[in-house]
């Protein structure tokens, strides 16, 4: 186990290292890395949902001191995503005394949410291009439709990040960023991650209930994760993002593809 305590806390070096860089990637970079480590699809899916409330709740204190979270939309995604993750976890307890099938429900769905978020993260430039460019025509949305749209979006979400624990960062940002095209790039993150907030914390708990949960992993994961988190965001900005995006959407990529197949 020595070797396995000194590479969960790397991995959370690493992992929290590039969050704190991109803004992206913790679910979608911590899981696929704990599957490899040889932890069982379901306890890499809790244990990541939980370490990614906390470390996350870390984001909200700095984005909140900053007033880049927008409540408003944050509500109403969380009033579409929690139940809808709420429901995913009674699906899964359903077939939970069948551990191969819940295991290969999650590993499919994560292979699949893997998939979509390196598309997400490749082409987020041309679809933040899209958004903005039709950002007044007819397609733009207002009052209770947004509203609606933005409760769905958060069930799609909730579904999502309670079986697969990703699916928040990336795929979240682009959602809001379609749906909200004239919000700052840096309120769009703090809500996104506000969201995320209450999203893993309640799917984390619901899998640590159905005992899909490691306490020492997580522990060791958080030791990592801190000090990386502070250096990537310290070095934020310094790396092209012209560089990091395709390295990151291949690297994703390639897990999705090996999970899925």
């Amino acid at each position: 186990m020595e070797f396995g305590m000194t590479g969960f806390v790397v991995a959370g070096l690493v992992v929290g290292f590039i969050v704190g860089m991109t803004g992206v990637g913790g679910g979608s970079l911590m899981t696929p890395i704990l599957l490899w480590f040889g932890i069982n699809p379901a306890t890499a899916v809790g244990t990541d949902l939980l370490y990614a409330a906390i470390t996350k709740s870390g984001g909200v204190l700095v984005h909140k001191k900053n007033d880049n979270i927008d409540w408003k939309i944050t509500g109403w995604l969380t009033l579409g995503s929690v139940p809808a993750a709420a429901l995913t976890l009674l699906f899964l307890k359903s077939i939970d005394s069948d551990m191969q099938a819940t295991n290969a429900v999650i590993k499919h769905a994560l292979g699949f949410v893997l998939l979509l978020t390196a598309l997400a993260i490749l082409f987020k430039k041309q679809l933040m291009a899209f958004a903005q460019k039709h950002a007044g025509d007819h397609y733009h949305l207002s009052g209770r439709s947004l509203n609606a749209l933005t409760v769905l979006t958060g069930v799609v979400l909730g579904s999502m990040v309670a079986l697969t624990s990703i699916g928040a960062g990336a795929l979240g940002t682009v959602a809001l960023f379609v749906l909200y095209p004239f919000l700052a790039t840096k309120r769009l993150i703090g809500t996104e991650i506000a969201h995320a907030v209450p999203l893993t914390l309640v799917a984390g708990l619901g899998h640590a209930s159905m005992g899909n949960m490691d306490w020492h992993l997580l522990g060791y994961l958080l030791v990592g994760s801190l000090p990386g988190i502070y250096l990537g965001s310290h070095l934020s900005g310094r790396v092209p993002d012209g560089v990091l995006r395709p390295c990151l959407s291949v690297m994703l990529f390639t897990i999705g593809y090996k999970l899925v197949f």
